[in-house]
């Protein structure tokens, strides 16, 4: 049914703080635990959005909360130029398909979590038209797209609650995104699947809200509770390429319009990504992939030196 309304979703909540169970407040929930802060306290709602936010132990503050208006529709003519300019992400819409018959053959009628689902990614729109599916999403702040406000470092769901994970263009911007990884295995089911998305050769973006990148090997060690299905690269060299290239020029001449110009002058570059064989394209790609089932076990670390898919030979500097 797509994304769930916040009654539906109350049964799955948990204090971000000591995880007991929540419970409707006046101005929003309180933890049911009553040695819990959060028990007198509350977490506290901006508008229609409740606020699950342990601040002590956030990047948050009160003061830095917000809602984030419905942008604006661009024109056809904008949309299109964005289509050529920016190639569409068909390596999401291929595993976002996977993910789903994955799901539909593991579970009954599943729950999937989106993590920092403020706006809707590239490539994963099928999920959220799809009605076998029930969709909880939130973000640090508001928008139409989100249940409720939170901080990935504390999800405020219960153990086991929930079937899959998407986590798309997030982890580069948390501090720790390990600790966001073991918090998405602690709330997946046994069998719960998870699909991940981050850079490794992007410029900052989100300023002060980003924070670092992975290698393909990085990331599927930061996934190391997860047994793989499938992994790779999401944009290659080219991609990487011109969006370094845009960074440049706007450094260059101090000005935002003229990356620009240059991105659109080069969009090319991108499509030249199809050519670069897959090894070539791990070592310097824009942006990689994870996909894979919650384990018990995990990698060792001397078990990632035979992992590494990459064209780099082993020893070379």
């Amino acid at each position: 049914m797509g994304l769930l309304p916040l009654s539906a979703v109350e049964p799955l909540l948990a204090c971000p703080s000591c995880r007991a169970s929540l419970l409707p407040a006046s101005a929003g929930y309180r933890c049911s635990n009553q040695s819990c802060r959060y028990h007198n306290d509350g977490f506290q709602n901006i508008e229609r959005w409740p606020v699950f936010v342990d601040y002590p132990r956030s990047i948050l503050t009160p003061e830095r909360v917000r809602i984030q208006p419905i942008p604006a529709r661009c024109s056809s003519f904008k949309r299109g130029m964005a289509d050529i300019l920016l190639r569409p992400n068909t390596v999401a819409c291929r595993n976002a398909l996977k993910l789903k018959q994955l799901l539909m053959s593991t579970f009954t009628h599943p729950v999937l979590l989106v993590v920092g689902g403020g706006a809707i990614g590239s490539g994963i729109d099928a999920l959220y038209s799809d009605p076998g599916l029930d969709i909880v999403a939130f973000d640090i702040y508001g928008t139409p797209a989100v249940q409720l406000i939170a901080d990935g470092h504390q999800i405020p769901l219960r153990s086991g609650s929930v079937d899959a994970v998407v986590v798309q263009a997030v982890l580069e911007h948390v501090l720790e995104p390990a600790v966001v990884v073991s918090e998405i295995h602690r709330v997946l089911k046994k069998d719960g699947i998870v699909y991940a998305e981050t850079p490794f050769m992007q410029p900052v973006h989100a300023g002060p809200y980003d924070f670092t990148r992975f290698t393909e090997s990085g990331h599927r060690y930061l996934f190391k509770r997860f047994d793989r299905i499938d992994s790779g690269v999401v944009l290659g060299p080219g991609a990487s390429l011109l969006w370094n290239l845009e960074y440049a020029a706007r450094g260059l001449f101090r000005s935002r319009a003229i990356g620009k110009v240059v991105k659109a002058a080069f969009f090319w570059l991108q499509y030249l990504d199809r050519f670069v064989p897959e090894g070539h394209s791990i070592d310097t790609a824009s942006g990689v992939y994870f996909l894979g089932r919650k384990s018990d076990h995990e990698i060792p670390p001397h078990g990632m030196v035979e992992y590494y898919r990459g064209a780099e030979p082993q020893g070379r500097s």
